[in-house]
C-alpha cells in the first residue's frame, strides 16, 4: 500500500501551476464568502499605499507591509479551520467552538501586532 495521496498533484511546473490555480481560488473565496477576508482586504488597501507616504524608513515600511499581510495570512488560517469544523458537523461541540475561538484569537493578535507596530513607528 502507497503512503502517497491519490489527491497529490503532478511535480514540476505541473505542481507550480495546480498550486497558483488553487491559491486563487482560495483567495476568491474568501473573498466571496468571508466578511472578515474582506473587511482586512479593505485595512490591507488603505495601511499599505499610506506606508509609502510616510517619513519612515525601508525598515519600517516594509514592517508595516509585512504586519498587515500577517493579518491576511491568520485570516485565510481563520476561514480554513472554521470551514473545516463546519464541514465536519453544524452541531454545537466544545472542540469546535474551542477551534474557532482560537482562530479568532489569533486573528485578534494580528491585528493587535499591526496596531501595536504601526503606532510604534509612527509616534517615535
Amino acid at each position: 500500500m502507497s503512503d502517497i495521496s491519490p489527491f497529490k498533484g503532478k511535480s514540476g511546473i505541473k505542481r507550480i501551476l495546480n498550486a497558483t490555480q488553487y491559491s486563487i481560488a482560495g483567495f476568491k473565496s474568501a473573498f466571496v464568502n468571508e466578511a472578515a477576508f474582506r473587511q482586512i482586504v479593505l485595512i490591507n488597501v488603505v495601511l499599505i499605499p499610506t506606508s509609502f507616504f510616510l517619513n519612515v524608513t525601508a525598515f519600517e515600511q516594509a514592517l508595516m507591509v509585512a504586519v498587515c499581510l500577517l493579518a491576511l495570512i491568520v485570516e485565510l488560517f481563520n476561514s480554513a479551520i472554521e470551514a473545516v469544523v463546519d464541514r465536519i458537523s453544524l452541531e454545537r461541540h466544545e472542540l469546535s467552538k474551542n477551534a474557532k475561538d482560537m482562530g479568532s484569537a489569533a486573528q485578534f493578535v494580528s491585528l493587535s501586532i499591526i496596531f501595536f507596530v504601526w503606532l510604534i513607528i509612527l509616534v517615535r
